[in-house]
């Protein structure tokens, strides 16, 4: 489940484009994960996943979301690193989250406690590439998260669309 983001975070994302070059993998769509819900429950029930979703946001109310810098996971969980991404900080993001991992199983070492809200601009290459554009200052991005989705991995594409109401 993802947040949209604004046109102003791909913007930011456009003008860092240059200094994310040396890694293997830059970002051309940017995501907001807020809770992965893996393969085997969708496939348990698609339509039930659904409405267990559209309950848990239906009940959430659109809340502040700030980008105000650029850092790194040296070694992530999941994939190659190192991943430079956008910051994000949102008290609403975090108590969104810990609603969603009530509802659906946690993915050990990404969710839970272990969550940092991000946005993933680049992975693969050097700690000191990383470190380099993790100096780099920006202006911040904010906006009010009011829409969330579904996003299928293997398509590429978004699935469900959710408006927050609360």
């Amino acid at each position: 489940m993802n947040l949209r983001v604004p046109p102003a975070v791909e913007r930011l994302a456009d003008r860092l484009h240059p200094k994310l070059t040396p890694f293997e993998q830059v970002r051309e769509r940017h995501t907001l994960v807020v809770k992965r819900i893996e393969a085997d429950t969708w496939r348990a029930g698609r339509g039930g996943v659904r409405e267990r979703l559209r309950r848990v946001l239906d009940e959430t109310k659109p809340f502040p979301v700030r980008i105000d810098g650029i850092d790194y996971f040296a070694d992530p969980p999941d994939g190659h690193g190192p991943v430079v991404y956008l910051a994000v900080e949102s008290e609403g993001i975090r108590q969104l989250h810990r609603r969603l991992c009530r509802e659906f199983p946690v993915v050990d070492e990404l969710e839970g406690e272990n969550y940092v809200p991000h946005i993933t601009l680049a992975r693969g290459g050097s700690v000191a590439d990383a470190e380099r554009v993790a100096e780099t200052e920006i202006e911040p991005v904010e906006w009010t998260a009011d829409r969330a989705l579904t996003w299928d991995r293997e398509h590429r594409e978004a699935v469900d669309r959710f408006r927050l109401r609360g």
